[in-house]
């Protein structure tokens, strides 16, 4: 996002990831509900603090959030905690909503992230955008 003076506000690189999905629920539910509110949904772009995802329902800013996100190629789904900051509609698609979520800090208290999770994160950073980096080298053919 930019502020008014058009300056980049986020200090993380934000990469894609073909074919991930994003599931959601909010942090601490009800002690019986175990469900995720919306499930398969795709995963628009991510990086080391947050993520943009599209969604068929609106979910409001300062909501608390658990998610699950799928990754083509790994048997273990990412888990993650965070509170949107922000949705705006997604005119001409199917999921009406996109949804941008901030993760919350990586550690060890109750309501921080695993920070292996980080680990995880910084690797598929690294992977996905070298491959951005080189479909770009790929266009620009040396004679």
């Amino acid at each position: 996002m930019e502020n008014l003076s058009g300056i980049e506000r986020r200090s993380c690189v934000r990469f894609q990831i073909p074919g991930s999905t994003v599931s959601y629920k909010y942090d601490k539910p009800l002690p019986f509900e175990t469900k995720y509110i919306e499930e398969f949904c795709t995963l628009l772009d991510i990086s080391r603090g947050g993520l943009r995802f599209s969604s068929r329902n609106q979910v409001k800013p300062l909501n608390k959030v658990e998610l699950k996100i799928l990754i083509p190629g790994e048997r273990i789904p990412l888990k993650l905690k965070g509170i949107v900051r922000w949705f705006s509609s997604y005119p001409g698609r199917d999921d009406r909503f996109q949804i941008g979520v901030q993760f919350n800090p990586y550690g060890e208290k109750k309501s921080q992230n695993y920070p292996g999770i980080l680990v995880k994160l910084i690797a598929l950073e690294q992977k996905f955008s070298e491959k951005d980096k080189s479909k770009i080298h790929d266009n620009y053919e040396v004679e």
